[in-house]
Order: C-alpha cells, then sequence, then structure tokens
C-alpha cells in the first residue's frame, strides 16, 4: 500500500490556509441549522469576520515641506490610492490594535509586530519573573553614595541600591548603597508607621540578594539593561528580570539590549518600562547556539567595559587612573604620549564593542526571524539609538575634554593618595606643624608614580597640559593652581557632591588663602578637629605673627601690613572652626547661624553635640555646618 508523505510546513505556510478551512466549515455550520448557504454566501461571511474590520493609515509627515524640501504630501496620498507599492500606507486589521492589552502602539508597528504577540510567548514567566523593587522614601535617611560609609561585606549594613543611574548598557557601578541592617528592619518599621504598611514599598523581597538583569524604568533613550549584583537589592526605578535557569542571564542582557528589544519596549510603554510591561515583550525559544552566541557577545561588552571602569576613581573597581596603566603604557612615555595612547585605546575598545554590539543585533533579528525590509522599518521607527561606548561619563565629550579629565584624574589620584597616606589624614597646604606642604607631597608621590622619568619633566607636561584652555576645565598656570583653585570644586564633583576630602581654607572663591588644608572627613572626628585648630592652624598664626614681626623691624610696611592681614584671616577661621566644634547655633533651629549637626531623623538628644560626625549620616548632614561657616574652598556645595 503507497503512503503519501505530507509536507505539514508547506501546508501551514499556505496563506490561504485559514480560509480553504473556514469557508467549507461555515457552510457546513449554517446546513446544521437548516440554512442553505452558497460558497460565495461563506466567502463573504468570511471576510467580514475576520477581515473587513481594516484600518488604513497613510505615513505623510515625512513628505512635508521643510526647508529646501517641497510638498509633497499630496503627492504620496495619490500615489497610495493608485496602489503604488512604494507609497507610505500601512493596511491593517484593526483587531490587531488590541493584542497587548492597555498598549500604546502606532499602527506602522502593527504588521511587524502582532504576529510575534501572537505566535511567541512573553518574557515572563515563560522565561522567568519580572519583578518591581523597593519604593524608596526618605531617601537621605536611609541611602548613601557609597564612598561616603564603611561599606562591610561580611553584614548586611549598608548594601548595594539598583536605583536608576546613568544610562549605560550590560554594565554600570552601582554607586549607591541603602541602609539594610537586620534585614531593613529600621526601614520597614518607619515606612509602617509613616504609611500604615510596610508592604506597600518593600516590595519583592523574595528576590533580593539575587542575580538577574535591571534597566532603567523611566528614560528617553531606550532600554539599557545592566547586570544585577546578587550583592544587593534593587528599587522600583530599576525593575529586575530573574530567569528561571542562572545560565540565560547573559543571553537575556544581551537580548534586552539589543535594537530589536528596545522596538518592542516602545510599543508596548511609551518612556515608562515597568516590570509587568517588559515582561509581556514575546520572545522566541532560544536554541543552544543562539544562547551561547548571545551570552559570549554580552559578556564581551560587559567585561570590556567593567576593565575600563577599573581606571574611574569612583568605581568599586578602581585600581590606578587610566593614565597609568602599564599594561598598555610603557613607563617611560611622556604625559602627552600617555594621553595619545589612551585616545587611540579608547577608540579601539569602542570599535571592538560597537562591532560586537552590531553582530548581537543580527543574531536578535535572525532569532526572532525578521525580515530585512522589517528590519528597515522596525530601525527607522525607532530612530538614532544612544552609541555604544567604554565611557558613559564622557558621552558627547571632545578629544580634547578628555585628554584634559585624564590629566585631572591624575592630579586627583595623587592627592588621593596623599591624603589617605597621612597619619591623622589632615594635609596642610602651608608647611606648618612640622609637616610638608600638599604641592610638595604630591611631587613626591608623582616621582613614585613616574619611576622611570625625571620629576621635574613631568611636572612641566602636567603644566602645559593645565594651561591649554578647553571648554568645562579650568586653565591653570602651574600644580599649585590647579591644587587651590581647582581641586575640591572637581573632587565634589567626581565625588557627586558627596566629597569625602574637604579643603577649609581662610578665603573662598579663587583669590588666595592665608592657610588650607584637606581633611580626610572619614577620619575626621571632635579630636581632629581639633588638632586642627590647636596645631596646624595655631601654628600657622604664630608663623604669620613671626614673618609680620620680622617685616616691622626690618622696616618692610607692606609686608608687615600682608602678614597681619593673613594673622587676622587665619584667626577669622579659627572662630569659624570654633562655632563648628562647640555646635553653637543662634536664632531658629537650621537658622545660618546653626552650626550644629541637624540629623533630620533623630530627635534633638540623639544628635552629637558640637563637632562629633556619624558617618553613617552621610556627608549632605555632616558638611552642613562648614558651609553655613564659609570655610569650605569653592566647592562642596549640595
Amino acid at each position: 500500500m503507497n503512503r503519501r508523505r505530507l509536507d505539514i510546513r508547506s501546508i501551514l505556510a499556505n496563506p490561504n490556509l485559514r480560509r480553504e478551512l473556514m469557508v467549507p466549515t461555515i457552510q457546513s455550520t449554517q446546513a446544521r441549522e437548516g440554512i442553505e448557504t452558497t460558497h460565495e454566501q461563506a466567502e463573504r461571511a468570511y471576510y467580514v469576520v475576520t477581515e473587513g474590520e481594516r484600518a488604513v493609515f497613510f505615513d505623510l509627515e515625512p513628505f512635508r515641506a521643510i526647508k529646501s524640501q517641497p510638498e509633497r504630501r499630496h503627492e504620496m496620498f495619490v500615489r497610495s490610492l493608485l496602489g503604488d507599492p512604494a507609497s507610505p500606507y500601512q493596511n491593517v486589521a484593526r483587531r490587531d490594535f488590541g493584542f497587548i492589552e492597555g498598549s500604546l502602539l502606532a499602527y506602522r508597528n502593527i504588521a511587524w509586530l502582532a504576529p510575534l504577540a501572537k505566535e511567541l510567548p512573553p518574557l515572563a514567566p515563560s522565561y522567568g519573573v519580572t519583578r518591581s523593587g523597593l519604593n524608596t522614601t526618605e531617601i537621605d535617611r536611609f541611602t548613601r553614595q557609597r564612598w561616603e560609609v564603611i561599606v562591610a561585606a561580611e553584614r548586611r549594613t549598608w548594601v548595594p541600591f539598583a536605583k536608576g543611574g546613568d544610562f549605560s548598557r550590560f554594565y554600570t557601578d552601582w554607586d549607591l548603597v541603602i541602609d539594610w541592617k537586620n534585614d531593613g528592619k529600621v526601614y520597614k518599621s518607619v515606612v509602617a508607621e509613616k504609611y500604615g504598611s510596610a508592604s506597600r514599598f518593600v516590595k519583592s523581597e523574595c528576590d533580593y540578594f539575587r542575580s538577574g538583569v535591571t534597566w532603567m524604568q523611566t528614560t528617553n533613550l531606550g532600554i539599557n539593561a545592566r547586570v544585577l549584583p546578587s550583592s544587593g537589592i534593587f528599587g522600583v526605578a530599576s525593575p529586575a528580570f530573574f530567569p528561571i535557569d542562572e545560565t540565560l542571564l547573559m543571553p537575556f542582557l544581551a537580548l534586552m539590549n539589543s535594537t530589536l528589544f528596545d522596538a518592542l519596549a516602545h510599543c508596548v510603554a511609551t518612556r515608562n518600562w515597568g516590570a509587568t510591561a517588559i515582561g509581556s515583550i514575546p520572545v522566541p525559544r532560544m536554541s543552544a547556539a543562539s544562547k551561547a552566541a548571545l551570552a559570549d557577545m554580552a559578556n564581551r561588552i560587559h567585561d570590556c567595559k567593567a576593565t575600563w571602569d577599573a581606571g574611574n576613581e569612583v568605581s568599586s573597581r578602581f585600581r590606578v587612573p587610566w593614565i597609568l596603566h602599564s599594561n598598555v603604557i610603557e613607563n617611560d612615555i611622556s604625559i602627552a604620549g600617555r594621553l595619545e595612547i589612551l585616545a587611540d585605546l579608547e577608540c579601539k575598545e569602542e570599535r571592538s564593542i560597537q562591532s560586537v554590539y552590531a553582530r548581537l543585533n543580527d543574531e536578535v533579528f535572525e532569532f526572532y526571524g525578521i525580515s530585512d525590509a522589517t528590519r528597515k522599518v522596525i530601525e527607522q521607527g525607532l530612530g538614532e539609538r544612544p552609541p555604544e561606548i567604554v565611557w558613559p561619563q564622557q558621552v558627547g565629550k571632545s578629544l580634547q575634554q578628555k585628554r584634559m579629565e585624564h590629566v585631572w584624574r591624575l592630579l586627583s589620584y595623587s592627592v588621593k593618595r596623599v591624603v589617605e597616606a597621612d597619619d591623622d589624614g589632615i594635609v596642610p597646604f602651608n608647611a606648618v606643624n612640622g609637616e610638608a606642604r600638599l604641592v610638595e607631597r604630591v611631587r613626591q608621590e608623582l616621582s613614585m608614580l613616574f619611576p622611570d622619568r625625571d620629576a621635574n619633566q613631568v611636572e612641566v607636561e602636567i603644566a602645559n597640559e593645565l594651561s591649554k584652555v578647553v571648554k568645562g576645565y579650568r586653565k591653570c598656570a602651574s600644580l599649585d593652581d590647579w591644587l587651590d583653585n581647582v581641586f575640591f570644586e572637581y573632587h565634589a564633583g567626581l565625588y557627586k557632591n558627596r566629597p569625602i576630602f574637604w579643603h577649609i581654607a581662610t578665603a573662598q572663591g579663587t583669590s588666595r588663602f592665608a592657610f588650607g588644608a584637606l581633611v580626610h572627613y572619614h577620619r575626621f572626628d571632635k579630636n581632629r578637629m581639633a588638632k586642627l585648630r590647636a596645631s596646624h592652624l595655631r601654628d600657622a598664626i604664630e608663623e604669620f605673627r613671626r614673618e609680620a614681626g620680622l617685616a616691622d623691624k626690618a622696616g618692610r610696611s607692606d609686608d608687615r601690613l600682608e602678614w597681619q592681614a593673613k594673622v587676622e584671616e587665619a584667626q577669622a577661621l579659627d572662630r569659624k572652626l570654633q562655632l563648628i566644634q562647640e555646635g553653637h547655633h543662634e536664632g531658629a533651629d537650621g537658622s545660618e547661624r546653626d552650626y550644629r549637626i541637624l540629623t533630620p531623623w533623630k530627635r534633638p538628644e540623639e544628635r552629637p553635640k558640637g563637632w562629633d560626625p556619624d558617618l553613617d549620616d552621610g556627608v549632605k548632614v555632616n558638611i552642613e555646618p562648614f558651609e553655613k561657616a564659609g570655610v569650605l574652598r569653592v566647592g562642596g556645595k549640595r
């Protein structure tokens, strides 16, 4: 007996299959009811039910008269009516607009999106779960920049907190931490007392401290998914996806950063991509080959950006600034030569990850079975997307600006090493209390950082770079000028207005100051405040008095007046520091003459008496008395 093999694939691919099946079914159904129906009537009924409710949209906006382009909307409309296949119209079934409940869909997306939504399973729960995280309240009380507090890995007191952040696909360094002592006991109690229930804010707690993929819920730049570390928790501004299989983490990181996934996200929401919306996006089943390819590309881009971030001073991965990377720069290379190498390296790394990213997008479009013609429509509709870069903090900056940034980062690192190595964390700008000046210590650091170079030549090369006119960077005549007038303001900006090195000085702005010192916030307790006044500042005042006396004896009246002015300037600073040290206050609580540490969430009796800061209260609270007293040099404003 001959058996005929059926080609199921070709049968299912027949575009008229549904019609061929449904028309006789309509006839037989009507016949059972005693109604005779012709083939033509059944055909008409099929059309009305399945295809009759259609809509045509004309995309004429690109043909509007602008600048030198003539008005062509009327022409393209007529061409559409005449059936020109190249004309700008979309013919879609109205039923397809409701395939995802509550979605705001542009008509041009329906044609390619509806089949995906009908045929493919959604991201969640098919491949894992999407979750909305912690809804924060009293941010100043419970969150800090990582460097503000002492973070101990062995105890969950301050833990990494994923909460929005800057735009960056694949990788970001989470610089926020949240107070989660005793599993958030204090936070939960505050929320419960204030709002009646902690559960309104503490969402998805069972998924805290779990690896996943997270993204910014609200942004105009598109989806940017990043790795969520298992060491922390995520906020409502950073929803997360947790795959059912850990091996899917990197493949989905790749998928969720693709152009196509971004286009899909724009179809299910406008610019607010919550857990539910992203969870509804259709995703095909991954083959082993697709999974491996996507994971490899995600890892390559992630690791490249993470490696570059090791040169970022405020990153948890920081080792040394880029200009000192010995694995790519020889020790005897000049400053200018190093900057050229870094520019070339950055371009090379960006070309590499952009090439990988382009292949990733090819893989995803192929993975979804999207044709080249449809891909073009999708990409045009999505518009220009942010490029893949290794240094997100410098996006949009010119080559000259990046060059200067490298120099400033080198000097910032040198100051960091000096302050952190100091016995008491107080480094004077003057030669007082038997200590060398800050600039001399920085010069010594530079000689150690460039052991194969002449120290004087290195400083000359740095000064040459500092003297250049670059937008956004203050021109400086020398290393002293940069330390006196740039460092603190730059440091405060780099550390997101939560500086850990404070420049206390007798004069503000960029005017010359008689006395100045850098203090390490983490070590500047009540004892070191006393030492700053009793040793460093008092020694400077005595030095100024001696010089004034010598000038008076020598009959140098101008010099005597200058030294006497320094005495008075330093004494004025000492009086201001005394107000902070004693916690002096006048008038209403929190007034400009209130120099106490006013921790808002502590009762008055719990607040420190005088200068006795609690690091857990954060820089914002503890720096305020110094800002009110006007003793910080230029920067440090909140």
